[in-house]
């Protein structure tokens, strides 16, 4: 099989476009040279790929299939272009890393910053979402490193994971309110309270659903967000209360965490990559500089 890079490219673009015109432009061919490098394609896989209309182009069954394995390659590839032509003394390539929004703006944000005084050259770019999406895109090879939620779950792509922490959930409200005293409190008393979460996709917000499930009732969110700083926002707001790792509550004096009785609620963060490529040289640097300085901040780690 001869199977090319470019022709995977073309593919990918009018996958994403679903445009003939618009797909030979983004990748400056012409469109009868667009068509002949589909066609090569399907020749060699022996299977249509896209059902053509006037225009434009809709996946068939086995360019659904196609389509994310197409884009894992393209991004190896992009990966083994970088590693290849970054220097020895680290004074090129790039980093691209992933995080949850608990972190972005602690141990993420001091890493980076630990990490651009070392290596000023090396580019950095840096994706926030929630755990699963970060998963999803590790295995497409859309990210070089990711800190994420442990355990992964069943059917989760091979990836090699180093536990960066383990840290308390607690239940955050303003100063003003005392109404829950100072704890422990047990999940019960979620019960029909206005709560403040993220998304759904979101571990945390998983995680109190699961909770209060646990305790026999389904929590009642008043207010979603995709941030942390716009969740801790709206309590201050006081739109709601909200379940957040104590650590984040550094910075926000208006409010405060209350502990959970019984069973505490816990997260356990780590650093994930994929196991089946190995990581360039400015990404090992990046998850050294990421496992240094959490010691730094007193979390404790382990390798896998």
């Amino acid at each position: 099989m001869d199977m090319q890079i470019q022709q995977l490219t073309v593919f990918v673009a009018v996958a994403e476009l679903g445009h003939f015109t618009k797909a030979a432009a983004r990748m400056r061919l012409s469109q009868p040279a667009l068509s002949k490098h589909l066609h090569n394609l399907e020749r060699e896989l022996g299977a249509p790929l896209l059902d053509r209309r006037r225009g434009g182009a809709t996946l068939t069954p086995a360019g659904e299939a196609l389509l994310p394995l197409a884009r894992r390659i393209l991004n190896d590839v992009e990966s083994a272009r970088f590693e290849v032509h970054s220097l020895e003394e680290m004074r090129g390539g790039r980093v691209r890393l992933g995080t949850i929004p608990s972190l972005s703006g602690s141990l993420v944000a001091d890493s980076l910053r630990h990490f651009h005084d070392r290596y000023p050259a090396v580019r950095l770019l840096v994706e926030e979402t929630g755990s699963r999406e970060l998963v999803r895109m590790l295995a497409q090879g859309e990210l070089d490193l990711a800190v994420i939620h442990v355990p992964l779950l069943p059917g989760d792509p091979p990836l090699v994971t180093t536990t960066l922490l383990t840290e308390e959930l607690v239940l955050v409200t303003t100063v003003q309110d005392q109404s829950l005293g100072d704890g422990p409190v047990p999940i019960s008393v979620l019960r029909g309270r206005s709560l403040v979460s993220f998304r759904e996709g979101y571990e945390l917000r998983n995680m109190t659903v699961a909770a209060c499930r646990d305790a026999g009732f389904e929590p009642r969110f008043s207010v979603e967000g995709g941030q942390m700083a716009a969740v801790l926002g709206f309590v201050v707001a006081g739109l709601g209360v909200a379940v957040v790792p104590r650590m984040v509550l550094r910075g926000w004096p208006g409010l405060r965490g209350i502990p959970f009785a019984g069973s505490a609620l816990t997260r356990t963060i780590a650093l994930a990559y994929r196991k089946d490529i190995p990581p360039a040289r400015t990404a090992r640097a990046m998850r050294t500089t990421l496992l240094s300085t959490a010691a730094e901040l007193g979390f404790a780690t382990r390798d896998p």
